[in-house]
């Protein structure tokens, strides 16, 4: 007699629950008035989908049912994963639908025309595919194509109010203006002069009286006018970097030593012109 070592058991038997297939049991597809009468009841063959589609009209329900079994051993099996998918192949639209199993294995879907699913696509003249996925963690994955359902199109959607504003518009062509011509030398000739001539005045009426400042480097007078530089630096560098905020920042703070020394500096002068009389 062929002895197994007691650790090959298991091993064979997840390999046999791993070969194993999930299979449908009494699939039965219903389809009912609003009213309640019965319109439709037929088994769905295995290995095929109904030959005929099934016809929805807008009031009318739908039911399925089904028991999910292992295959060869018909014992009842809850998937850990089983949906309905329905396709458009026109369209390629598509919806995924959760279908809850009992752990008998039995299931049942029903469709509301009434109150169709958000999962169910949008649909024109062709009829969806309706296939059934079966997934779990011990046997192979399994799909079933069930039928073809024919239901009513569906309204057509409403345009937003805003649609308008996104949709392409003509291309905007941009005219710009020619590039300024540079005036003749003669005019620039002008203008430059007549920008030089207060300078020029000025410089000639300052060698017509030759002012002096004696005591223009004394160090009262040079710090003061070293702030007065040191504001119009600050001046110049707003203009090239700073912003607003740090200008009065910076102008504060350069406004303080700037009082003082200036204070100072007339004292000084104050003081000589009195020494003088």
């Amino acid at each position: 007699m062929l002895h197994l070592p007691s650790l090959s058991l298991p091993l064979l038997a997840a390999v046999a629950a791993q070969a194993a297939q999930l299979a449908l049991q009494a699939p039965r597809v219903t389809v009912a008035a609003v009213d309640g009468s019965q319109l439709l009841s037929e088994q769905i063959p295995l290995g095929h989908a109904l030959p005929a589609p099934v016809a929805l009209g807008p009031k009318d329900s739908l039911k399925l049912t089904f028991q999910v079994v292992q295959s060869g051993s018909q014992e009842p099996v809850q998937p850990h994963q089983t949906f309905i998918h329905f396709y458009d192949e026109t369209t390629g639209e598509e919806g995924v639908q959760p279908v809850k199993v009992n752990a008998n294995g039995k299931a049942k879907f029903e469709l509301n025309m009434a109150r169709p699913p958000s999962s169910l696509p949008p649909t024109g003249d062709t009829p969806l595919k309706v296939s059934l996925f079966l997934g779990s963690f011990v046997h192979d994955p399994a799909k079933y194509d069930l039928f073809d359902l024919a239901i009513p199109g569906s309204a057509p959607v409403a345009q937003h109010p805003e649609a308008e504003l996104f949709r392409p518009r003509a291309a905007i062509y941009h005219t710009f203006r020619p590039e300024p011509k540079i005036p003749p030398v003669a005019i620039s000739g002008i203008f430059t002069c007549a920008v030089l001539a207060p300078w020029l005045a000025l410089l000639g009426l300052w060698a017509a009286v030759r002012p002096t400042v004696p005591h223009l480097f004394s160090p009262n007078i040079l710090s003061f006018s070293m702030s007065l530089a040191g504001m119009e630096g600050l001046l110049l560098w707003y203009w090239f970097e700073l912003r607003l905020g740090q200008v009065l920042l910076y102008g504060a703070l350069m406004a303080i030593p700037t009082f003082f020394t200036g204070k100072s500096a007339l004292a000084s002068i104050a003081a000589r012109r009195l020494g003088q009389k």
